[in-house]
């Protein structure tokens, strides 16, 4: 097994610290209004789906759409995360 892999599965990630970190992310590759390209971890996809920021990123589209709510949290991520 790869050294960090190893690593990786010995360190107890925050999944909802991903997820806060992907969302605000997503905003960076915004285009035609709310969509977003969803090149990011699909199990962080599939939570922020869940919890309502995005809408079913599953499917040949190669972007996402943000929710009203989602776009939201998204800009107050990325300034707190990142400013």
């Amino acid at each position: 097994m790869n050294l960090v892999v190893r690593r990786l599965e010995q360190m107890k990630i925050d999944d909802n610290k991903i997820d806060e970190a992907v969302l605000a992310l997503l905003l960076l590759g915004r285009h035609d209004g709310d969509r977003a390209w969803k090149g990011f971890d699909w199990a962080a996809m599939n939570r922020l789906y869940e919890k309502g920021f995005i809408l079913d990123p599953r499917g040949k589209a190669k972007s996402v759409a943000f929710t009203e709510k989602g776009l939201r949290e998204a800009e107050r991520l990325l300034k707190k995360l990142f400013t």
